[in-house]
């Protein structure tokens, strides 16, 4: 019998941070097994315990949580996962993505890991527009990683530009499509 695929999201602290939760269900549709990473900043946005309640298993948002096991959550994860899975993904985790940073647990797994990982930017239009952050997303994709969207939709300010999260079938699709 082959195992369920594994999916990592991380989930980041963006108002489209609500969207994880139909991310959620949709993956495991699809009969992907998903175990959540949230930052500090998205636990502002929704809660831990909604994300546990709809993938099953346990969501992680602490570096320093005491493992199950003698491995560090973010060491056994990498070593387990399929593919990781930024959605939302802010201008501030691009940029800790990009610079190698390790300061919580979403970017050491980043660092851990070498599974195809997958970023959904969220941010708004200005913001992804920026230099540094078109700069930190070339940077990213030369190594690698894989990008999706973002989307021309209603921004948090008011208005309408590009920087929506991309729709979350789009995202399942390229997903699934990944995983063969």
């Amino acid at each position: 019998m082959t195992r369920s695929k594994e999916v990592i999201l991380g989930v980041t602290g963006s108002i489209a941070a609500y969207k994880a939760c139909e991310l959620v269900n949709r993956l495991r549709e699809r009969r992907l097994n998903v175990t959540v990473v949230m930052t500090k900043e998205a636990q502002e946005f929704i809660t831990p315990l909604t994300l546990q309640s709809l993938s099953g298993n346990k969501v992680i948002c602490d570096l320093f949580t005491l493992p199950e096991n003698v491995n560090p959550a973010h060491i056994s994860l990498a070593q387990r996962c399929d593919l990781v899975l930024i959605a939302p993904a802010t201008a501030n985790i691009i940029a800790k993505l990009a610079a190698g940073l390790a300061d919580d647990v979403l970017t050491c797994l980043a660092l851990s890991t070498r599974v195809p990982i997958v970023v959904c930017c969220a941010m708004n239009e200005k913001m992804f527009q920026h230099k540094l952050t078109r700069e930190n997303i070339s940077r990213l994709k030369k190594i690698g990683y894989h990008f999706i969207g973002p989307g021309r939709g209603h921004l948090i300010c008011g208005g309408v530009g590009i920087g929506h999260l991309a729709g979350i079938e789009e995202i399942v699709k390229a997903v699934v499509r990944m995983l063969r």
